[in-house]
């Protein structure tokens, strides 16, 4: 069983498995590298002067690898609340466990909608740190702007979940600080 299951492999859900594969939780990360991101060329996002969008997500994809996380090449057909945990089930027929879920799904927002999570035209309404109505369970990314989608943003609504998981687990607030390498 996984800590963290996320369901979308963009900004959002990348930068949450980030988050938290780096301070130690178990993340599983469903998403077929068919993001948006694809069709993008970056000239605003911080820091990045300017990057092909497939380039970012090559690099994200690495990056997230590199600290844990397992991402795997699979549809999500549909989710369950079960008890204390969430039941993924892919396209294959698969189920997965997880005590929290994060849903980064664009703007399709089928998953969201089936676990009856209230959506308006702006998306499914979240709260500052993109938790939903339901225990557990945050929404992340485009998801909760469908009009006004970036890149930026996305990576920051994941990291701001990841943040409030972690706060939780940890029972205090939890920052993730790291300093340069003494020399």
């Amino acid at each position: 069983m996984s800590d963290v299951i996320i369901i979308g492999d963009g900004p959002g859900g990348l930068s949450a498995a980030l988050f938290l594969a780096k301070n130690g939780q178990a993340v599983t990360v469903f998403g077929q590298d068919k993001t948006a991101m694809h069709w993008a060329m970056l000239y605003n996002y911080l820091g990045i002067p300017q990057i092909l969008g497939s380039d970012f997500m090559k690099i994200a994809r690495e990056q997230v690898t590199k600290f844990g996380a397992d991402l795997r090449d699979q549809l999500v057909t549909r989710v369950e609340r079960t008890g204390d945990a969430f039941t993924v089930i892919t396209e294959s027929g698969e189920s997965h466990n997880s005590k929290y879920l994060i849903i980064a799904e664009g703007k399709g927002l089928e998953l969201a909608k089936s676990l009856g999570l209230s959506v308006t035209d702006e998306g499914v309404e979240v709260d500052r740190d993109f938790r939903t109505s339901i225990d557990h369970l945050y929404v992340v990314g485009r998801s909760t702007r469908i009009q006004r989608s970036q890149a930026i943003i996305s990576a920051g609504n994941g990291a701001a979940a990841a943040l409030d998981i972690l706060s939780t687990e940890k029972g205090k607030d939890f920052n993730d600080f790291d300093t340069p390498p003494k020399k």
